[in-house]
C-alpha cells in the first residue's frame, strides 16, 4: 500500500498530493517530483499518510527523488534566467507600446518554459511580444494575465497591520469578501482603511468573520435597552474582541462596560 505526501511548489500555494514511493519523507524535505509539465521542485508540507486515508480522484504522480546540490544550483540558474527574461520583456513591452504591467517571470525546473505574469485593464495583443521572447530565449513562452489580488499574492508585501500579507503567507485560495463583513467588525467603511495592498477589500475580513459572529452571540445588539450595574441604557457600540459594549444612559452619558456588568432578565426576575 502506497503513501500520499503533500507537496507545495510556491509559498502559500496549493498543496498537491504525490505518491511518496519508497522515500521516507518528512515536512521540510526538498524533493523533485514528476508533473504534467516535466520535473518540478517542491517542499514537503504534510507528512506521508496511508493511501486509504485519502480520497483520490485520479492516480498520483510520484516523487522522483530527493533534491540534490545540483538541483539547488539549477534553481539558482533558473532565478538568473527569470531576472534576465523580466528585464528583456519590460524593454520589449516599452518598445511595442503595450498597455500591460509585467510583475513576475517564472521558469519551470528544467528551464524548458518561461511564464510571464502581467496585469492589464483589458485584453492585450501580445503576439509580437511572444515572437520576440521566443527568438531571444529559444524556449516555450506563456503569457498569463492575472487579477490584482493574484499579483499581491505573488509579489508579497506588508499589510496595514504590520505583518506579511495573508494571501502571500498562508491563504491558498481567495474567498468572497463583502462590505457586510467590515460592518460586522464595526470598522470604518472608508475604502482606504478596509482595503489591502491590492486595492480590494482585505482578505482578513473573510476568515475573521466567523469569529466575530460567534463572539457577538453573547453580546446585546446595538440599539437594545439593557439594565447594567450602573443603570439602564441603550447599547450604541460593540467592542467584540474585548467583550465590552458602549452604553448610553438616560442622562446622556456614554460608558464602555464589560458584558459581565449587564443584568440579565433571569437575574433581574430573581432579584
Amino acid at each position: 500500500m502506497g503513501k500520499v505526501v503533500g507537496i507545495r511548489f510556491k509559498p502559500a500555494g496549493k498543496i498537491y498530493d504525490f505518491d511518496s514511493g519508497a522515500f521516507v519523507l518528512k515536512c521540510g524535505d526538498q524533493v523533485i517530483v514528476s508533473t504534467e509539465q516535466g520535473l518540478g521542485f517542491g517542499l514537503v508540507v504534510s507528512p506521508p499518510v496511508p493511501e486509504e486515508e485519502k480520497v483520490l480522484k485520479n492516480p498520483l504522480k510520484k516523487v522522483f527523488r530527493l533534491a540534490s546540490d545540483e538541483d539547488l544550483r539549477q534553481l539558482e540558474s533558473n532565478a538568473g534566467l527569470e531576472e534576465s527574461a523580466r528585464q528583456y520583456c519590460l524593454t520589449s513591452i516599452k518598445e511595442l507600446g503595450l498597455k500591460m504591467r509585467l510583475f513576475s517571470v517564472e521558469s519551470n525546473f528544467e528551464a524548458a518554459k518561461l511564464t510571464f505574469f502581467f496585469t492589464a485593464e483589458g485584453r492585450v495583443d501580445f503576439r509580437q511580444l511572444v515572437k520576440m521572447l521566443v527568438n531571444e530565449f529559444r524556449t516555450r513562452i506563456e503569457m498569463r494575465q492575472v487579477g490584482i489580488r493574484n499579483q499581491a499574492k505573488m509579489c508579497g508585501g506588508v499589510g496595514r497591520c504590520g505583518r506579511e500579507l495573508c494571501c502571500s503567507s498562508f491563504i491558498e485560495k481567495f474567498d468572497p469578501v463583502s462590505i457586510r463583513m467590515a460592518k460586522e467588525q464595526g470598522l470604518s467603511l472608508n475604502p482606504t482603511k478596509i482595503s489591502g495592498q491590492c486595492g480590494r477589500l482585505m482578505c482578513c475580513l473573510t476568515f475573521e468573520n466567523k469569529t466575530y459572529l460567534k463572539l457577538k452571540e453573547a453580546i446585546p445588539k446595538i440599539g437594545k435597552m439593557v439594565n447594567t450595574t450602573s443603570g439602564k441604557g441603550r447599547v450604541v457600540r460593540h467592542n467584540v474582541v474585548c467583550n465590552r459594549v458602549t452604553v448610553k444612559f438616560d442622562d446622556g452619558i456614554e460608558k464602555e462596560i464589560s458584558i459581565d456588568h449587564i443584568i440579565k432578565d433571569e437575574q433581574k426576575k430573581n432579584d
